[in-house]
């Protein structure tokens, strides 16, 4: 029999997010296989064929999907595909895995002169307070451990930071939203107090001179060390490519568990006097 692959496998190779290969199974594009439990999996030459008759085509799919969703949809239409997708999927981070691309397809456009100024604001806007109402939603125990999610000094762009902050509290987390122009001197203070028991730090690909994102870094790196805060980096920003202390991430699976993980150590560790 030839290799089965699970969606997640089949979307790795596609280079898409999970609801897309679902979506694909449901209308019958994608041949798949049902496992007794219920479960799908793919034959990856089924997913090769599918993918050279569909050409480059397949990759834009879901980013342009949901690019042009922000860009039209009302607040109402947007909050419910959010949730359609999330029906489908097994775990919010399966929905930023494909939102992280259509939100830099959003960029793209504008860049590009298709989306204007206005319209890539009100999009990026509309879908930043649908994250937060869906993330203040989920039930977290707000004496637990806490996440402070920050931007990097000299970053405005918060939307990447919505996505994590929606992973980390759907992994349990309580999270302290530092947002945009934070000082990483007062980040560092969060963390000397003993306030927090992670630290997400997003930068994008254009915000940040790389010498200035490397010195924030190691300024984290050795207050989160010290402390034994866990400390992750996401964003297409140009960090650093030693790290002593934080760990990099490029998609929110594998956030969402180092999340979890981080999350289950820090309920057993001793509170800080």
């Amino acid at each position: 029999m030839d290799e089965l692959l699970s969606t997640a496998e089949a979307a790795r190779l596609a280079g898409v997010g999970t609801t897309s290969v679902k979506r694909w199974a449901d209308e019958g594009v994608l041949e798949c296989l049902k496992t007794a439990g219920g479960h799908r999996r793919f034959e990856r030459a089924a997913v090769e064929r599918f993918l050279r008759e569909q050409g480059p085509a397949v990759a834009e799919t879901s980013s342009a999907r949901w690019a042009t969703l922000l860009t039209r949809a009302g607040a109402y239409e947007l909050r419910a595909a959010l949730f359609g997708a999330r029906a489908d999927a097994d775990a919010w981070y399966e929905v930023c895995d494909e939102l992280g691309p259509a939100i830099a397809e959003l960029g793209a456009r504008w860049e590009c002169g298709d989306v204007s100024v206005l319209e890539e604001h009100v999009a990026s806007e509309r879908l930043s307070r649908a994250l937060a109402q869906i993330s203040d939603a989920l039930p977290v125990s707000e004496r637990g451990p806490v996440c402070l999610l920050a931007c990097a000094e000299g970053d405005d762009h918060t939307l990447g930071l919505s996505l994590a902050e929606l992973c980390l509290r759907e992994a349990g987390w309580a999270t302290l939203w530092a947002g945009r122009r934070t000082p990483v001197a007062d980040l560092v203070g969060v963390v000397e107090r003993g306030e927090a028991g992670m630290v997400a730090l997003s930068a994008s690909t254009i915000a940040v001179d790389p010498d200035a994102l490397s010195a924030q870094v190691k300024r984290l790196e050795s207050s989160c060390a010290k402390h034994r805060v866990p400390l992750a980096l996401g964003g297409g920003g140009p960090w650093p490519g030693a790290l002593s202390h934080a760990v990099r991430f490029t998609s929110f699976r594998p956030f969402h568990a180092f999340a979890t993980d981080a999350l289950a150590k820090a309920r057993r560790a001793p509170r800080r006097p």
